[in-house]
């Protein structure tokens, strides 16, 4: 593993930990060159699906890109880098469970707004904000309501 401080090859473990769900290994690393400490973490990589988009082009799964857009709707909100992490972790599940070679972004848009709202009920607008390009304010209204009324009929 390369050090990030002196981009010497070779680094030792210091110490490994699994995280909770055993889908990932924490590294603490040190470099043998300039004896720096860093942290490394291993996860399985999955085949993905290539995504579709509404046009018709073609991309790669980005998990990135999912929780960019997660953590721009719970901003200044009570939820943790690890609840969005594990949000992500769940719909990528879905994404990889899926088993064909493409899926598309229509269908992992719907699987996050299914399951935002027990995240965070704000955090779940703000994204159908965005997801759903509203025109106007009466469609988000719209949008607004037909929550609302779901939220009623769970509780």
């Amino acid at each position: 593993m390369k050090c990030p401080y002196c981009s010497y090859s070779n680094s030792r473990v210091v110490d490994s930990r699994v995280s909770k769900d055993k889908a990932i290994i924490r590294r603490r690393r040190a470099c043998e060159r300039c004896d720096r400490r860093f942290t490394t973490f291993e996860r399985v990589e999955m085949i993905m699906p290539l995504l579709v988009k509404k046009d018709g082009r073609r991309e790669a799964w980005d998990r990135r890109k999912l929780t960019a857009g997660l953590e721009k709707a719970c901003e200044k909100l009570a939820v943790s880098a690890t609840a969005i992490d594990a949000f992500v972790d769940a719909i990528e599940q879905k994404v990889q469970d899926q088993g064909g070679k493409e899926l598309s972004t229509a269908q992992v848009g719907e699987w996050v707004m299914e399951a935002l709202p027990a995240l965070n009920e704000v955090a779940y607008v703000r994204f159908a904000s965005v997801y759903r390009q509203f025109r106007d304010v009466n469609e988000f209204m719209a949008e607004l309501k037909h929550f609302l009324g779901e939220q009623g009929a769970k509780h």
